[in-house]
């Protein structure tokens, strides 16, 4: 990498030799949340700026264009949401016990971030273009995808699941159900009111989510509730 451009002598400007991980975190975290508002087309890297503590062209230096950091803020937000999986300790768990844990976790990482929605919903409507060109975000997907793999093959093994539990389709049913709680919330509660997210409606959602992802592959499985 070459020399960083040099900045104005002043506190504000004049802190990426002290730490440019942390001045690159800064703008990361303000480079999310004007992509997740105005969207790749209308985020703009000198509002990103104003709020950080470098200048434009320092920006550039890090990340070489709009979309260059465009693409390191999703692949920032995938990191956080697979770092946040990956504190489960599901290995050691009754593989029910562990899939009814991955499911209510994932239900509260969306529930809790909802610019990782919305920054998912904007890279839809750009057809995944900036997300295939990512290898960083290929890897990180595979984690989870292989955690609930390892969970249905205990479960298949210990006579508990059925044949037919798959791990990629699990996780699609769990990502729908937690995307949609957020994505849709304002037209949905428009439309019909916010007793499914007010903080009882969303212990009930949760819930539900568990005893549908359960009831769909553990023989025999019964709702607790």
């Amino acid at each position: 990498m070459s020399t960083p451009p040099k900045e104005p002598n002043t506190l504000r400007k004049g802190n990426w030799k002290q730490d440019p991980d942390a001045v690159k975190a800064d703008i990361l975290r303000v480079a999310k949340e004007e992509f997740a508002t105005y969207g790749l087309s209308g985020g703009r890297i000198d509002a990103i700026a104003k709020r950080t503590t470098v200048s434009k062209r320092m920006i550039y230096y890090y990340f070489e264009n709009k979309e260059g950091l465009y693409k390191s803020v999703l692949e920032n937000v995938y990191a956080a949401l697979r770092e946040s999986e990956e504190t489960l300790m599901v290995g050691d768990l009754e593989p029910a016990d562990a899939l009814a844990l991955l499911t209510t976790a994932t239900f509260d990482a969306y529930a809790s971030n909802p610019e990782f929605i919305r920054l998912i919903a904007i890279e839809n409507i750009h057809n995944a273009e900036y997300l295939t060109r990512s290898d960083v975000v290929q890897t990180l997907n595979r984690a989870i995808i292989d955690k609930l793999t390892d969970v249905c093959d205990r479960g298949k093994a210990a006579g508990t699941f059925r044949a037919h539990a798959d791990p990629l389709e699990l996780h699609w049913t769990i990502s729908a159900f937690c995307f949609y709680n957020v994505s849709n919330r304002a037209t949905f509660s428009a439309s019909f009111g916010d007793a499914l997210h007010c903080e009882q409606g969303q212990a009930r959602l949760r819930r539900r989510l568990r005893d549908i992802v359960l009831g769909s592959v553990v023989i025999g499985y019964e709702p607790p509730d």
